[in-house]
């Protein structure tokens, strides 16, 4: 496949689309991000992607960092709740399946299902995250895929939970993993949706959009079309789900009004820095006044758009068409 050519269908009408900011000081630039988009899927990416900073200022700060002073334990019951989310989203097992997620962070859907019997493991290329899983006991190695080394034809499902957004080649890693699956096994894909409600009003402050960090941005033919390139076949395309759809919608709307973006997101991670007290007490103003109202509206309008197929994340099962 050509560099210029759509990372997800492979198809080579791509131009420069619109110009997209970071939400952290650290990855932002002068001239901001170039993303260019897809005419015959609507996917989008990033147009230079050499500039992206090194893995360990993208991941262990910000969103996916640990809260500042540590004391973000609060939220650990929403956590819970997220977790038994995304394993109804995977669907159902066969008793002590062998299950294989790249990209698992802290090893939070690892735990899930090794504690419903199943033979899970995780690769991670983030040396912190893959220490702080394999600190609890999990078995997540601290390995790019590329590194990664399973047997072939011998896992039940393969679990890409809101990695693919993360890859410049998103072909290369569904094609390697992949092997790994049984010829009746599953491939189960959770990306943002480019072509979501939320991604549509939100603009360049979508929630999801989170250059650089999202260097690949999905659409639902997007999606199949490099499923079915890389001769897996789609069975099933879901819209709706609790975290990423309500989250990212509550975010996006706020994001609208606020000068600091992610404001209450970033607020209980302790890492919320303004160059001005006047545009922080804005802000704190403005979500203490309609942070309520917008997370009332938030499901409302997502349920909305899942009903429309135009739901914040694209969930895909899919199955190996030949073996």
């Amino acid at each position: 496949m050509s560099q210029e050519a759509c990372p997800a269908c492979g198809q080579p009408d791509v131009a420069p689309w619109r110009v997209a900011h970071a939400v952290l000081e650290g990855q932002r630039t002068a001239e901001g991000w170039i993303l260019r988009r897809c005419a015959a899927c609507g996917t989008a990416s990033l147009s230079d992607p050499d500039r992206v900073p090194a893995p360990r200022e993208l991941y262990e700060t910000g969103a996916y960092g640990p809260a500042a002073d540590g004391r973000d334990g609060w939220l650990e019951p929403a956590r819970r709740l997220l977790d038994r989310e995304r394993l109804r989203m995977l669907g159902p097992l066969p008793p002590g399946a062998r299950v294989i997620e790249v990209g698992a962070g802290r090893g939070r859907l690892v735990a899930a299902l090794r504690a419903r019997g199943h033979d899970a493991v995780g690769i991670e290329p983030s040396r912190a995250f893959s220490t702080a899983a394999r600190a609890r006991g999990l078995p997540v190695e601290p390995l790019a895929l590329e590194k990664a080394k399973y047997p072939h034809e011998s896992a039940d499902l393969v679990a890409f939970w809101h990695v693919l957004e993360h890859l410049h080649r998103p072909d290369e890693a569904i094609a390697r993993a992949g092997r790994w699956l049984k010829g009746d096994g599953r491939l189960v894909i959770a990306v943002p949706n480019l072509g979501s409600l939320q991604a549509r009003i939100g603009g360049d402050r979508w929630f999801h959009q989170d250059v650089p960090r999202h260097r690949t941005h999905f659409t639902v033919p997007g999606l199949t079309a490099l499923l079915r390139r890389l001769d897996f076949a789609p069975t099933r395309v879901r819209h709706v789900m609790i975290d990423q759809n309500w989250l990212g919608m509550w975010l996006t709307l706020l994001n609208g009004l606020t000068a600091g973006r992610d404001v209450p997101y970033r607020f209980a991670k302790r890492d919320l820095r303004y160059r001005s007290r006047a545009a922080a007490v804005r802000d704190a103003i403005v979500c203490a006044a309609l942070g309520v109202p917008a997370m009332l509206a938030a499901p409302l309008l997502e349920l909305g758009a899942g009903a429309a197929r135009s739901g914040g994340t694209i969930v895909v099962h899919a199955s190996p068409r030949t073996r």
